[in-house]
């Protein structure tokens, strides 16, 4: 198995895991010095970056990746970020991996109908 094909796996296994609330497995996928960037915050550390994807987890319905590229160690997925309180959000996520963890998230997507959705909810 070439570098290339463990980084994309991971990344598969981590939407996979997040898409179906298994915080478990996706726990075990993030090394303990993860340092997660995305529009909705920031985290520094596995805890953190897992406390960020459960409260997102709460609204996510579906994440429909579109493409999935991978070079070494470097991971992007192109997908859609379903949730239950805002229209579809297209997403770009890439991450780094190390050692078989991933140690790098960075997030974009225009966060204006999550934000309004979780004002919303209050």
């Amino acid at each position: 198995m070439t570098t290339t094909n463990t980084a994309r796996e991971l990344a598969e296994t981590y939407f996979s895991a997040w898409e179906a609330g298994d915080f478990d497995t996706l726990r075990g996928l993030l090394a303990e010095d993860v340092d997660f960037v995305g529009p909705l915050g920031t985290a520094s550390g596995a805890e953190e970056a897992l406390a960020g994807l459960k409260g997102l987890g709460q609204v996510l319905e579906k994440i429909d990746v579109k493409v999935r590229v991978a070079e070494g160690d470097e991971v992007i997925t192109w997908f859609q970020l379903c949730t239950s309180i805002a229209p579809p959000a297209p997403t770009a996520n890439w991450m780094h991996v190390e050692n078989g963890r991933i140690t790098r998230i960075r997030v974009t997507f225009d966060p204006r109908g999550l934000l309004s959705g979780f004002g919303q909810q209050a």
